[in-house]
């Protein structure tokens, strides 16, 4: 026993075999970041829907002496972090355990950074318009409405927010209405990895430039020999958990703990030993 916090990492979790992977190497490069500077020893990743294990497991499989960190790997604050995450954080407490929940990756500068990164050159003449994949809670969507304006200080240029599901405004419509003034719409994809949201986001402008629209890549991306983690977002984590009262200051290191161009096959293996010493 270190004495040091574990650590819950939540995604939403998704059909997508790609978007699962990049999930797992997310959560990989995390574990393997708090751990070299001291901040968490265990670490487990967990889904709210979809995939297990849910949060009650990721919570009873982690050590009972220890405080428990929860990080939503969510960009917005919805149902799933006001109920599911909320739920099961209360139910925990009921049965004596320390859980405490940070908030969610998004709105942060650094995101609107890395979606800047992903965005193609841009023409004076384009719209911009943030993907998100909306909610029916009006907190989730503020809250990318704020990513949208972050994103907008970062390119100095409007950026409109567009929402797939949920009561913002249809993405759909910002990018009919960008068409019908003969501009090109120019999707900043504010999803987290492939899966679900970013195919319906990929039909509304059939991924090139030729059918007069353009989606970029999500804030996870890869596939075949090599997979990127934004450094940011990693750090984004890390800081999450920092904020938290139970997380202790980070050590001095003298080597990056990640690299994103590491190959996937040694992502692959890392996720690997994770999942077997985690599960």
């Amino acid at each position: 026993m270190t004495g040091l916090p574990s650590v819950g990492l939540i995604s939403h979790g998704t059909s997508s075999p790609i978007g699962q992977v990049l999930i797992e190497v997310l959560a990989a490069e995390v574990a393997t970041d708090l751990r070299i500077r001291g901040i968490a020893d265990e670490v487990m990743l967990g889904h709210v829907d979809v995939q297990e294990p849910d949060v009650d497991e990721v919570i009873s499989r982690l050590p009972a002496d220890r405080p428990v960190i929860l990080v939503p790997l969510l960009l917005s604050p919805g149902y799933h972090v006001h109920v599911d995450l909320a739920e099961a954080a209360g139910r925990a407490a009921e049965s004596g355990r320390d859980v405490r929940r940070t908030p969610t990756l998004g709105p942060d500068p650094r995101l609107a950074e890395i979606l800047a990164d992903r965005l193609p050159p841009l023409r004076s003449s384009d719209d911009v318009i943030l993907a998100a994949a909306g909610s029916s809670d009006e907190r989730a969507n503020e809250s990318c409405r704020e990513m949208g304006r972050m994103l907008a200080a970062e390119l100095k240029r409007p950026v409109e927010v567009g929402f797939l599901a949920g009561a913002g405004v249809p993405l759909k419509d910002l990018v009919g209405q960008s068409r019908s003034r003969g501009a090109r719409p120019v999707l900043a994809n504010y999803l987290l990895a492939p899966g679900f949201f970013d195919e319906l986001a990929r039909k509304l402008v059939d991924g090139s430039i030729d059918s007069n629209g353009l989606l970029a890549p999500p804030l996870l991306t890869g596939g075949g020999i090599t997979s990127t983690v934004p450094p940011k977002l990693v750090e984004i984590v890390r800081d999450r958990v920092r904020g938290q009262p139970h997380a202790p200051a980070p050590q001095r290191l003298n080597v990056q703990p990640h690299s994103p161009d590491r190959p996937m096959a040694d992502r692959d293996a890392i996720c690997h030993s994770m999942t077997q010493t985690l599960r």
